[in-house]
């Protein structure tokens, strides 16, 4: 949240000219950016209308919360109104989305999506069902509507737009949750307001909102099987439902006039590219549609077999590989849903491929070739290994060569690591895979990160959080030998030796030893504590604490990173490898690590110098033990 004040606080602060200036030093504080051009023209235009509004309804003293992030994620709804409900006295809430449009109207095939005058190339999500999204994810994870669901209500107002101009969008079906008002609307809109909101001080429901204990997230693993097979579980915001409702589209056109269309869904970690994958999976397998979830990760995907397949072998058939599409017949699947697709190859075959299927066809025309609907889910930023090829670039321009359309929808939020922008801007600049070097860490009440000083530290660090209820796991570069023969009834050998600290890399394959989960299993069984997992078997998953150990593969030397490729024992590095497609590599990894974690984030360092440089960046404030609150 930018700025809780009351309607006549603000109108006093946008009257006197430092609303503005305020908002956007508060955006740079808490986001570590400059806020974009359409972010402060909604300032500068949209807020001065919703406060005309407000105060022409007398409620000069509800509170306003604007640019409200949503718990456990870093969405922001532009304005929620606390205040107090005329009739009940009870506390009570309009989330408020301010749009400057003037003209728009419905998707023909999909009332959830809507074409802007002048905008968009492609549909936008319907105001109606992005504010009506905010609304159930309140209720969902805020627990001052626990059980008092009714106290929260959303509309969005299209200030600048006629009723002429934009009336088809209530095609998506207006609710308390989604209503819309326009300009010519203005007294209906006051009047709204007014039914919701009384002439009181809405400081104690605003304490309320913003104080208030945040429920559990919805965690993938944990509700995989009844997302696929019984009900929707996720509740999708805005580019998530964006790109869901778009798949649908593609698929319904697809059927109607034998259409076929490429879908890229771009997002860092955490932004929810898997939620919609398992989303659409359940909705598509509901419907009866042929639809088939794959991946180029065994972990990823034999953890699907298992919980979203438990006992019904129909449902683990869905889950499969991105080199099991090599005989595929052409459009043989309505929907196909390429998840992590920056891993996919640049050819299927491999050395168990039968010489009969070998051709040097790429894996991507495959997988577009399979489905009518090919839809792929990728962060550029999570290619780890050489070979692995699945980009945006790379996918536009394999559907180019088939005369495909291709539609690209960019999730800009993160749901992963307490829903910290910062933390992950914090991470990338750490790394230099964004511009400007490293800085400082400022704790944001999102995420937590502290630096160990040892190994030992580390583990009973995230012993303790285990102790309060949290999962946690530890993970590390590829910078020791993996023992993978274990002889029968032998316990797994300690690879993973810093000092007199040793521990064993997760297990080797697909069977339990000695108490510990098979690799697959590692990130989600609670038997994956106490051994340290890779890259390749983190990726993709999450859990509530992160120990990351910074192998001596990346180190920091005279003011900046070097990276040594001897260090590294992943035997995916050949001599033939490029230096600089070694070191990309290497820092992808540690930035795949270092965004596993939900709640907070330990890093250790086994280079004394490397150690020093993070306690610099990680002051010893930010370095807490407490528990979460």
């Amino acid at each position: 949240m930018l700025i809780r004040e009351s309607v006549a606080s603000v109108a006093a602060e946008m009257h006197s000219g430092t609303l503005y200036f305020r908002l956007n030093d508060r955006f740079v504080h808490t986001h570590s950016h400059k806020p974009s051009e359409a972010e402060v023209r909604s300032w500068k235009h949209s807020i001065p209308a919703l406060v005309s509004a407000l105060l022409e309804a007398g409620l000069d003293d509800v509170e306003m919360m604007i640019e409200y992030t949503l718990p456990l994620t870093s969405k922001r709804a532009d304005v929620i109104l606390a205040g107090v409900h005329p009739k009940t006295g009870e506390p009570s809430y309009v989330v408020v989305e301010l749009k400057q449009w003037t003209e728009a109207y419905p998707d023909e095939d999909s009332p959830n999506l809507c074409h802007v005058a002048g905008m968009h190339t492609r549909p936008a999500l319907n105001p109606i069902e992005q504010v009506r999204g905010y609304c159930d994810y309140l209720a969902q994870f805020n627990g001052t509507l626990d059980g008092h669901e009714h106290r929260i209500v959303g509309a969005a107002y299209l200030h600048n737009a006629t009723e002429f101009g934009v009336s088809g969008l209530d095609d998506a079906g207006q609710s308390p949750r989604g209503r819309f008002f326009t300009g010519d609307r203005r007294g209906e809109f006051i009047e709204f307001l007014r039914d919701h909101l009384a002439a009181a001080s809405g400081a104690l429901a605003a304490d309320a909102l913003r104080n208030a204990a945040v429920k559990p997230s919805t965690q993938l693993i944990r509700v995989a099987a009844a997302e696929v097979r019984d009900r929707e579980q996720f509740q999708l915001l805005s580019e998530q439902k964006l790109a869901y409702e778009l798949v649908l589209k593609a698929v319904r056109n697809a059927q109607r006039s034998d259409n076929k269309e490429v879908i890229v869904v771009t997002g860092g970690p955490g932004s929810g590219k898997s939620v919609i994958a398992l989303s659409l999976l359940g909705e598509l397998y509901r419907q009866g549609r042929s639809a088939l979830h794959a991946t180029g990760s065994a972990s990823f995907t034999k953890t699907m077999r298992k919980v979203a397949g438990a006992r019904k072998r129909e449902v683990q058939d869905l889950f499969k590989y991105f080199n099991s599409f090599m005989t595929a017949e052409r459009n043989d699947f309505d929907v196909l849903i390429c998840d992590e697709a920056h891993r996919m190859r640049l050819t299927s075959a491999n050395r168990y491929t039968p010489a009969e299927n070998r051709t040097d066809k790429p894996q991507v025309d495959e997988l577009i070739d399979a489905a009518r609907v090919p839809v792929f889910l990728l962060d550029d930023h999570q290619i780890v290994r050489p070979g692995e090829m699945g980009s945006e670039r790379e996918i536009k321009a394999a559907a180019a060569r088939k005369g495909l359309r291709c539609t690209v929808v960019s999730l800009d939020s993160q749901f992963r690591c307490g829903g910290s922008d910062a933390y992950l801007r914090w991470v990338l600049r750490l790394l230099d895979l964004e511009q400007g070097g490293p800085v400082q860490w400022e704790p944001d009440a999102k995420m937590q990160l502290t630096v160990a000083d040892t190994p030992e530290q580390m583990e009973e660090f995230l012993e303790d959080r285990r102790a309060e209820g949290y999962s946690a796991r530890m993970s590390a570069g590829y910078c020791w030998r993996w023992t993978t023969k274990i002889a029968p009834g032998q316990p797994l050998p300690a690879d993973v030796v810093i000092g007199a600290w040793a521990r064993p890399w997760n297990v080797y394959g697909e069977r339990a030893v000695a108490g510990a989960p098979p690799s697959a299993l590692w990130a989600t069984d609670p038997a994956g504590f106490g051994q340290v997992g890779c890259v390749y078997t983190a990726q993709g998953f999450e859990y509530d604490w992160s120990g990351v150990i910074l192998g001596p593969d990346l180190v920091w030397r005279d003011g900046r990173w070097v990276v040594d490729r001897t260090e590294s024992k992943d035997p995916v590095f050949k001599k033939s490898t490029p230096d600089d497609v070694v070191a990309g590599l290497i820092r992808n990894t540690y930035k795949v690590l270092l965004t596993r974690g939900m709640v907070g984030t330990v890093i250790y360092s086994t280079d004394a110098e490397t150690r020093a440089k993070l306690r610099e960046l990680v002051q010893a404030e930010a370095r807490t033990t407490e528990p979460v609150g």
